[in-house]
């Protein structure tokens, strides 16, 4: 046996400890995750940091869901996981002596917590496991690295060329010649999954906030003797889109429409062409009465020539990529990246502020 499960950034608890999204990540443990580690005998995790998404406290029910179809759930099926600290774990930005993963799991005897650069022998391949690069460990690390002869390397990497989201490169970080020693890097950190052919980012387990509608989402199989990895793409969504176009869709047309799939998701209403309000208000009455979570609606900037549905839906934006393109049209002297980086990260902790139960 020479396979393990490589999963990605969980952040539980994120959103505000939104219980839509527990329920959502629960639905893809429950119905996808764990069976197909159980069906393929899979029993060794290796998860790529952000475990948890608070950095200075726990809210006590995300805690308990979590405990009830994840970590629990481990114990129960007898898998052993290994998670290494990454930014959203430690309570300080310079050092990782706090964290909420050895505070929280310190009960769970078949959860391991990295806090620093540790070489494992996993089914007799050596591997570097490395956590989040801080102030405090950034010089024995690297000095770590260097001095290594393992071939592969796990950790929660900041590497500057990547995609955080679909569209939207870091610059600045980690230069990615710092790891080029290793044949195979796996990191999580930036949430799309995406590769050079030697520096893997895996991705999340799930989508998270509308900038990842429509981008694959999952966990990946890894054969460490052959280094292949096989991605299992997590079927449900908890964004989408819907587009609206009376002059081609009529009242048939939405008395067939499956609205019963949209249900406990968040939805985006793509208003094409609107001429009769009464058919508009009776599609939205409809997207209620199944239960979807909220409705926002984008009209008035379509360009009518486009033919694509797919082109009108990337014409959506996001609101950080909004925000991306405010900051490239900016005449002040300042370092767009490291603007960009700041507005991120403020957009990110709004959003966990914005949903509460």
């Amino acid at each position: 046996m020479s396979k393990i499960a490589i999963l990605g950034d969980t952040h539980h608890g994120m959103r505000g400890d939104s219980i839509h999204f527990h329920n959502y990540f629960k639905n893809f443990y429950d119905n996808v995750f764990f069976p197909y580690l159980i069906e393929n005998n899979i029993n060794f995790i290796y998860q790529l940091g952000d475990l948890f998404d608070r950095r200075k406290f726990i809210n006590f029910n995300s805690l308990y869901l979590a405990k009830q179809y994840f970590f629990d759930k481990l114990k129960q099926y007898n898998i052993k996981m290994i998670t290494l600290l990454g930014n959203h774990d430690i309570s300080y930005k310079n050092t990782l002596e706090v964290n909420s993963s050895e505070l929280l799991l310190e009960s769970y005897d078949n959860i391991e917590v990295i806090n620093k650069f540790t070489t494992k022998n996993i089914y007799g391949i050596d591997v570097d496991i490395i956590p989040w690069i801080c102030d405090e460990n950034k010089e024995s690390i690297f000095e770590s690295i260097k001095s290594s002869k393992s071939q592969l390397c796990f950790g929660h990497f900041e590497i500057d060329g990547f995609e955080m989201d679909r569209g939207n490169v870091h610059v600045g970080g980690l230069d990615r010649k710092e790891l080029s020693k290793y044949d195979m890097v796996l990191s999580g950190h930036f949430h799309h999954k995406s590769d050079n052919g030697h520096i893997y980012y895996v991705g999340t387990p799930g989508e998270m906030t509308w900038s990842d509608y429509n981008d694959p989402r999952g966990f990946h199989i890894l054969d460490l003797h052959n280094r292949t990895m096989e991605f299992i793409r997590n079927p449900y969504n908890i964004f989408n889109k819907v587009i609206y176009n009376d002059d081609e869709q009529d009242l048939e047309y939405w008395k067939k429409y499956d609205f019963e799939s949209l249900k406990d998701s968040y939805i985006k209403i793509v208003v094409v062409n609107k001429q009769n309000p009464f058919l508009f208000d009776n599609v939205v009455d409809n997207l209620f009465k199944v239960g979807v979570i909220d409705i926002s609606i984008v009209e008035d900037f379509i360009d009518l020539s486009i033919e694509e549905d797919k082109d009108i839906i990337d014409q959506a934006e996001d609101t950080f990529t909004v925000l991306s393109k405010y900051i490239d049209n900016l005449t002040l002297d300042v370092e767009k990246h490291k603007l960009k980086n700041i507005m991120r990260e403020l957009y990110v902790e709004a959003l966990n502020v914005q949903i509460t139960e």
